[in-house]
């Protein structure tokens, strides 16, 4: 079954950068479009970025120039570069298999904070 298990998550200053991976297990994972969604408090799923099987990437504006979403699929990993982090990025951040994050990982923890 689909197997996806986000880390890299923690606490960080404003301005401050972290590197997500998600590793991925019971699918063909090349073959898949990924995604990062995140979900702040009190407030519901959003999509962040997504990765195709090209590596054609996207984004949503208020990320677009500071995060960067890769995959290498020979090692099954999904990577999310975030700079320049703000207070608003604070969420917990998801990798999934669709856009809604209807099938995602447990999720890691980011927060943003001086």
């Amino acid at each position: 079954q689909v197997q996806l298990v986000e880390s890299g998550g923690g606490l960080v200053q404003p301005g401050g950068s972290l590197r997500l991976s998600c590793a991925a297990s019971g699918f063909p994972f090349s073959s898949y479009w990924m995604y990062w969604v995140r979900q702040a408090p009190g407030k519901g799923l959003e999509w962040v970025s997504s990765i195709n099987i090209r590596d054609f990437t996207s984004y949503r504006d208020s990320v677009k120039g500071r995060f960067t979403i890769s995959r290498d699929n020979a090692k099954n990993t999904l990577y999310l570069q975030m700079n320049s982090l703000k207070s608003e990025d604070t969420a917990v951040y998801y990798c999934a298999i669709d856009s809604d994050g209807a099938t995602r990982g447990r999720g890691t923890q980011v927060t943003v904070s001086s």
